[in-house]
C-alpha cells in the first residue's frame, strides 16, 4: 500500500485547547459538606442527576487526588483552617464552588462563630445561591465552571489578580471576582 492511497484526515488546533478541554472533562470534586446543603451535593452525584456524564463521577477523599472544592454549608470559625489546609493539599490547577447562602455571606447566622463567606478563607470561582440550592442548581454551577475553564477566562482571571493564598504580612485575602450562577437554563 502506497501514501497515495492513505486517505489523509487532518484534526487540528491548539494544545491549549486540547489543555482546557482535558480540565474541564476531568474535574474531581473534593467534598467539604457542613451542613444541610451537603445532602443537596450528595443527591446531585446520585443516580437522578449523575453528575458521572461530566466526568465527576467519584468525590476524592484525598484532596491531593481533587480539583474542585464544593464548599457545601456554613463554615465555622474552628472549621476555617481545616477548610484552608484541605484547599492548600489540592495540586494547581483548582477550584472552588461555594454552595449555599450560608457559605456564601453567613446565611442567617450573622455571629461570631460564623465564618461571613467561605471567599474570606479561600478564593471563590462560582456561587451557587439558595437555602439549599436543589441539585440542579449545583449542577448549573458546574457547568458555569466548565464553561469558565473551556473558555480560559478563570486562568486569565487568576494571572492578573491577586494570589490565592493569605499572606501572613497582609492579613487578610482580596478576593477575585467569581461569577455568581444565574437561576435557568445553562447557555
Amino acid at each position: 500500500m502506497a501514501l497515495e492511497d492513505l486517505q489523509h484526515n487532518f484534526l487540528t488546533g491548539r494544545i491549549e485547547d486540547l489543555v482546557k478541554w482535558a480540565r474541564r472533562a476531568s474535574v474531581w470534586p473534593a467534598t467539604f459538606g457542613l451542613a444541610c446543603c451537603a445532602i443537596e451535593m450528595m443527591a446531585a452525584g446520585a443516580a437522578d442527576y449523575d453528575l458521572s456524564r461530566y466526568g465527576m463521577e467519584v468525590f476524592r477523599n484525598s484532596p491531593r487526588q481533587a480539583d474542585l472544592m464544593i464548599v457545601a454549608g456554613r463554615v465555622s470559625q474552628k472549621m476555617a483552617p481545616v477548610l484552608r489546609q484541605v484547599y492548600d493539599q489540592m495540586m494547581e490547577p483548582k477550584w472552588v464552588i461555594s454552595m449555599g447562602v450560608c457559605a456564601s455571606t453567613g446565611g442567617m447566622f450573622n455571629n461570631y462563630a460564623i465564618v461571613q463567606g467561605v471567599d474570606q478563607i479561600v478564593p471563590v470561582d462560582v456561587y451557587a445561591p439558595g437555602c439549599p440550592p436543589s441539585p440542579e442548581t449545583l449542577m448549573h454551577a458546574i457547568l458555569t465552571l466548565h464553561e469558565q475553564i473551556r473558555t480560559g477566562e478563570i486562568m486569565k482571571r487568576r494571572a492578573s489578580g491577586t494570589p490565592t493564598h493569605l499572606g501572613h504580612d497582609h492579613g487578610t485575602w482580596t478576593p477575585e471576582v467569581p461569577v455568581s450562577v444565574r437561576l435557568g437554563t445553562p447557555k
